[in-house]
């Protein structure tokens, strides 16, 4: 029997395929390599994504894997989003119009996200269940341990896609990004000289503390490494405290950046620090070297896979900064002695 996708890519331009993960930005771009795969399994079909408002820029950037976005009304039992029963109707009825051959969950276990994709019309439904389940089909596969991107992956290959497909994460840069960059930053010339990236927020309330990071930043200053501070709006609280306990000056541009021209500053960077958040998927994706401080969440899931370019340290909230720093050292002498 043809596994699904390959059924799918027989029909080309008529297949139609919905993927459901209504995360943030980190979470999205974990899954960038499976939507790859699915892209080259079913080249021709329509690939939609039911995501957060905010997804429509990521689907308009990943124009290459994705076709059309839906917007996840939110479900009972699922944080991202307050459940608007109102707007799942509308969802429901706009997909009975034209049932898409398949949606696929690509969040978590499925022991929330299976009962809200079995409200949505659809010819078949595939993507996790939890272990034991007795949910079985050739379309569900058992949630398997490992890092996210790979998890991912074995779901896009149980579906029929390529088993070998790249596990790379990827993030497509536009001029526009570069101008968007060159406007908040105005006369300020940082990206002409060396510089770090210091991003001190997360989605988590544990966190490395910012005194850390000031203390941090202030080491690099003095060794003539410009510091710049990033943050999204709600963690301005988190960089204004990093700026307050520096001695030395950073360029706080917390709130100031989308997401293109954070990756277009990310992109000039010597070095990125920050705690386990979607940035540090962003310099993943970017190839830009990174330290990443993991506090409370899985680092064999979440932590980058290039761990030559990249550096995981766990136990954050029992680093000191003098430890981190002298981690930090050894990762910039590495890289200048790459980039010699």
């Amino acid at each position: 029997m043809a596994a699904i996708l390959e059924e799918l890519a027989a029909l080309g331009s008529e297949a139609r395929i919905i993927v459901l993960r209504a995360l943030h930005l980190g979470d999205l771009l974990c899954a960038v390599p499976a939507l790859r795969a699915l892209r080259q399994a079913v080249p021709a079909a329509k690939i939609e994504l039911i995501g957060l408002p905010w997804s429509c820029h990521f689907v308009r950037r990943f124009s290459s894997y994705l076709d059309g976005f839906l917007e996840f009304p939110g479900f009972d039992g699922l944080p991202e989003r307050a459940p608007d029963t109102a707007a799942l109707s509308r969802l429901s009825e706009s997909l009975a119009k034209n049932p898409p051959h398949l949606i696929i969950q690509m969040q978590g276990s499925g022991e929330m996200t299976n009962r809200f994709i079995g409200l949505l019309p659809a010819v078949k439904r595939g993507g996790f269940i939890p272990e034991g389940s007795s949910l079985r089909s050739d379309t569900f596969l058992e949630y398997p341990d490992g890092h996210e991107i790979n998890r991912l992956l074995k779901l896009t290959s149980h579906l029929g896609a390529s088993a070998q497909a790249s596990a790379e994460l990827e993030f497509p840069l536009f001029k526009s990004d570069m101008e968007l960059l060159d406007c908040v930053l105005g006369r300020n010339r940082v990206h002409e000289t060396p510089f770090v990236v210091i991003h001190p927020g997360s989605r988590s309330s544990v966190r490395w503390p910012a005194e850390r990071f000031a203390a941090l930043a202030d080491s690099l200053s003095r060794q003539g490494l410009h510091v710049v501070l990033t943050g999204v709006p709600s963690e301005s609280h988190e960089a204004a405290e990093v700026e307050r306990n520096m001695r030395t000056t950073a360029l706080n541009l917390c709130g100031l950046t989308s997401i293109g021209s954070l990756a277009a500053l990310i992109q000039r960077a010597r070095l990125v620090i920050c705690n386990d958040t979607g940035i540090s998927h962003l310099a993943a994706a970017l190839k830009v070297p990174s330290v990443v401080l993991f506090s409370s969440s899985e680092l064999g899931r979440w932590a980058p896979l290039n761990r030559y370019l990249h550096l995981a340290l766990s136990g954050a909230p029992f680093l000191s900064a003098e430890q981190v720093l002298k981690r930090v050292q050894q990762k910039l002498n590495r890289e200048a002695r790459y980039a010699a």
